[in-house]
């Protein structure tokens, strides 16, 4: 999974930039109690798979749902110098395709996520952090494709993260660089409940953007 190299090399990464930095950890002030903001363009990469019946047989075929790019804003609280929780919103519109069935129409998400968060190296020349959360996934204004009466089921998923923070100068300004991974599915019904499926959309968000911490 492209995730998980990503998360080994932000921990090796924080492991690098925190190292320098361990004899005068203790001694970081000015962060915790303090918020971040950051807004950032986020390519959403859903890793698709799922199973359709019709009237209880399975339907063969595979499952494939389209990306998307979205902006999507987070606001972060330290609550120590080095341990933070951050709330992520975005929203994103995915249109699924079963290769024996065609193209089933599209459908919003609304996946608000929190995640707790540790931060190596909070006042670093280079911030990386990694999280893992939970997320619970609204799905709204479906339209209905080659099977009409598209439902879904909203669902509640887990989030890993992995980023880093780069501050601009010595002011409050930062760039940013964050990937995360939802483990999310759903269940769909449509034509009445005689179709239905589970999907699992796993998506790998991966997004760049500017943040202010305050």
């Amino acid at each position: 999974m492209t995730f998980v190299r990503v998360f080994a090399a932000a921990l090796l990464l924080g492991a690098a930039c925190a190292a320098p930095a361990l004899a005068e950890s203790f001694a970081i002030s000015g962060v915790a109690g303090h918020f971040q903001f950051r807004f950032r363009g986020v390519a959403v990469i859903p890793e698709a798979s799922g199973k359709v019946t019709a009237g209880g047989v399975a339907v063969p075929g595979s499952l494939s749902i389209s990306d998307s790019v979205i902006p999507e804003v987070d606001a972060t609280y330290f609550i120590t110098d080095h341990i933070a929780v951050e709330a992520i919103a975005g929203t994103t519109q995915h249109s699924p395709h079963f290769s024996t069935v065609g193209d089933l129409g599209s459908v919003w998400l609304l996946p608000p996520t929190v995640t707790a968060q540790y931060h190596f190296n909070p006042n670093g020349w280079i911030r990386p952090y990694v999280g893992a959360g939970v997320n619970y996934t609204l799905f709204y204004s479906p339209r209905s494709g080659a099977v009409p009466g598209m439902k879904y089921e909203n669902s509640w998923g887990t989030a890993l993260q992995a980023g880093a923070d780069i501050p601009l100068g010595d002011g409050p300004l930062f760039l940013n660089v964050d990937v995360k991974q939802l483990l999310l599915n759903t269940g769909v019904k449509a034509a009445g409940g005689l179709v239905r499926a589970h999907a699992n959309l796993n998506p790998l968000l991966v997004g760049v953007g500017i943040g202010i911490r305050l």
